[in-house]
């Protein structure tokens, strides 16, 4: 499925079906996105929740959602997050997150 422009992460409520292709669960935005503070240079921060966490999938979402966003795309996986060695910063994504 080719991706069409998409200009906010808010608008990947939309995509749902090519969400699919990649086993997505659930996406959440954190991050200067999440808080409103982003500017034009800002890369877009995503904790990815995935039916099947395979490679491929975690890959190509991120090739696809580069795509649709026109800029680069960080994806977080949960265990990621609960892995991480500074807790303080995965407590701050943790405030910040926002399920789209």
């Amino acid at each position: 499925m080719r991706a069409t422009a998409c200009k906010a992460p808010w608008q990947l409520r939309d995509h749902d079906e090519a969400l699919k292709k990649y086993s997505v669960k659930r996406i959440g935005l954190f991050g200067s996105y999440a808080r409103g503070e982003q500017k034009r240079g800002s890369d877009i921060d995503l904790l990815v929740e995935f039916e099947k966490p395979t490679y491929d999938n975690f890959y190509d979402l991120i090739v696809y959602l580069e795509k649709l966003f026109g800029r680069k795309v960080q994806v977080l996986t949960p265990i990621a997050l609960e892995t991480m060695h500074v807790k303080e910063v995965a407590q701050s994504i943790r405030d910040s997150l926002v399920y789209v």
